[in-house]
């Protein structure tokens, strides 16, 4: 494994860790922002360990499609990326719920959370 790729998992571990830490004292916007930095960063460290050029974007639905197209499947649902990609700017900036549609609570923070290891264990199998 590349040291670079090392890098980029060893802090989306950490952002996943500190989103587990933070919904114990239902911070649930930072858990939610921790939880798609986490899943950003696996994804991210694919890129760099395959040689794919690493893209400037939040999206993890197009990182997804990217790395599909490099013969590299994510397994995560359209519903599940939609869900990821509706948290990252709402979640650094108060313009409300980090979540456009409702108020999020410790139900979603968990589902997000899983979401985020299951990509972790994922991710691990293309190492």
């Amino acid at each position: 494994m590349k040291d670079e790729t090392k890098l980029w998992l060893d802090y989306a571990k950490e952002n996943l860790l500190s989103a587990q830490i933070l919904l114990e004292s239902s911070l649930y916007n930072t858990v939610l922002q921790n939880t798609q930095q986490s899943i950003e960063k696996d994804l991210k460290a694919l890129f760099i360990e395959k040689g794919i050029k690493l893209q400037k974007t939040h999206s993890i639905s197009s990182l997804v499609e990217t790395l599909k197209q490099n013969n590299i499947i994510i397994d995560i649902s359209e519903d599940d990326m939609d869900l990821i990609d509706s948290i990252y700017l709402s979640s650094k900036y108060p313009f409300g719920s980090v979540l456009p549609d409702f108020e999020p609570d410790n139900s979603i923070c968990e589902t997000c959370i899983n979401i985020a290891i299951n990509i972790k264990e994922d991710v691990k199998t293309y190492l």
